[in-house]
């Protein structure tokens, strides 16, 4: 069966306006030089600011992109569920490296959950975009404007974490707890099987299962089967997880790939790389290990293939080498794909390296490294690192995605003190899903 993505269906459905119409982002001399971890601090502050000074002022979600011209100059108003689940653990970030106070980041996150009570949602579930002036769904596509249940774990993901962190004594903390348990217990997961063996990726109520997008792996979507078996209110059966998730077509691997790496799981020469991020933003790939992979070997030998891949360079694209390297979902010159070793345009990605920091750490930092040292700054602007560029084109992006900026942050921390994966993984919760479906993990000792 052939694979889709969410990000397919934006080539597919929507006539993005290129960033390269932004003005360029303010950009201040750059400072002396940096040790590693001085890098790794103004990495995380200046990406942290997307979350925080970009976000939408009303719903305080992060918007979907900063090119204000693009989806017909709507975007401004478009808030990303998903990519607000990966805002969220960036403000608990923010708060443990002093960016914010966590005063500061709790008054933000009521306004996150008082939006979220007060919006649309269908079966509990959250829709791919929001309105953020008016809470309403804004269709992702024409039949998508209803739940999008993998855009939800994303941001339960989120929720979570935060509900796990903010865990004081007081009126608002206490508050912002009982907002998001209100907002995780309402999701109707078995819903989204609509009675059959698989999650359903949308439901509409104009057009029900139209899509009928069923969720067969392997891709970023891991955690949504996670999250739809440790809910206490309506969760699936683990035949489901067996039968649905793991039936895909490319589900078993087996290969290995250049210097003897196995892949266990998924696409030939692994897929994109947020394969390795958007479910491991929270769940904690170290020691986790069930009848089908261990994810630690699964996510680093993904990562080694990705940058080797780069490294040999079939395909003879300008700049790839040792420094230079990262393919995975972002935009490009012609308009947003989901680059891999099967679908490589000449497009490096920043957050493909970068969010593996806790896979590859001395690799992503020699990325680092070059990123910010050897261009320069035509990667580096208001809010960290731009999407994407492309030598061999001389195309550089000047547009910042929700998606690509959150797993920067949030993985770089992970690697510096496993912050985000600690704190998820202390859900207990999650603990009883994972043991449902008999997964190992030094948590669950």
């Amino acid at each position: 069966m052939k694979y889709f993505t969410t990000f397919i269906y934006v080539v597919l459905f929507i006539n993005l306006t290129q960033s390269c119409s932004n003005k360029d982002d303010p950009i201040k001399s750059k400072p002396a030089e940096l040790t590693d971890n001085e890098l790794l601090d103004l990495v995380q502050k200046q990406t942290f600011k997307y979350f925080w000074n970009f976000a939408h002022p009303k719903s305080g979600m992060a918007r979907e992109r900063s090119n204000p011209n693009a989806y017909g100059g709507e975007s401004p108003h478009i808030i990303t569920t998903g990519g607000s689940g990966f805002g969220i653990m960036a403000i608990i970030v923010g708060v443990e490296r002093n960016f914010i106070s966590r005063e500061q980041a709790v008054e933000r996150l009521l306004k996150i959950t008082n939006f979220l009570l007060n919006s649309d949602r269908f079966h509990g579930a959250f829709p791919h975009w929001y309105n953020g002036d008016s809470g309403k769904v804004k269709p992702f596509f024409k039949e998508d404007d209803g739940g999008d249940i993998v855009e939800t774990s994303f941001l339960i993901q989120g929720l979570l974490t935060a509900r796990q962190y903010f865990n004081m004594i007081n009126p608002n903390e206490k508050l912002l707890r009982d907002s998001i348990n209100k907002l995780w217990k309402e999701v109707e997961w078995s819903w989204y099987t609509n009675k059959k063996n698989v999650l359903i990726w949308h439901w509409s109520p104009n057009y029900e299962w139209t899509i009928n997008h069923e969720i067969r792996g392997y891709n970023e979507a891991l955690i949504t089967y996670i999250l739809a078996i440790s809910s206490t209110t309506f969760p699936i059966n683990k035949s489901v997880y067996h039968n649905g998730w793991a039936s895909g077509s490319s589900f078993i691997n087996g290969n290995t790939y250049y210097q003897n790496w196995k892949l266990s799981l998924g696409q030939d020469f692994g897929g994109p790389l947020f394969f390795a991020h958007y479910s491991f933003l929270g769940l904690d790939p170290n020691g986790l290990i069930d009848s089908y992979a261990n994810y630690w070997i699964q996510n680093v030998n993904h990562t080694l293939i990705n940058r080797e891949y780069c490294i040999k360079n079939p395909k003879k694209f300008k700049g790839y080498n040792s420094k230079n390297w990262g393919l995975t979902a972002s935009d490009n010159h012609k308009g947003y794909a989901a680059h891999s070793p099967t679908n490589d345009l000449g497009v490096i990605t920043p957050t493909a390296s970068l969010s593996s920091f806790p896979y590859t750490p001395e690799f992503s930092m020699q990325a680092l490294r070059h990123f910010y040292d050897d261009f320069d700054q035509k990667l580096w602007g208001e809010y960290g690192f731009y999407d994407a560029f492309n030598e061999t084109e001389n195309w550089y992006s000047k547009d910042y995605l929700a998606i690509d900026q959150g797993p920067i942050i949030v993985m770089i921390e992970n690697h510096r003190s496993g912050l985000l994966w600690n704190l998820f993984m202390s859900c207990p919760e999650i603990k009883e899903g994972l043991l449902k479906l008999n997964f190992t993990s030094p948590h669950l000792n």
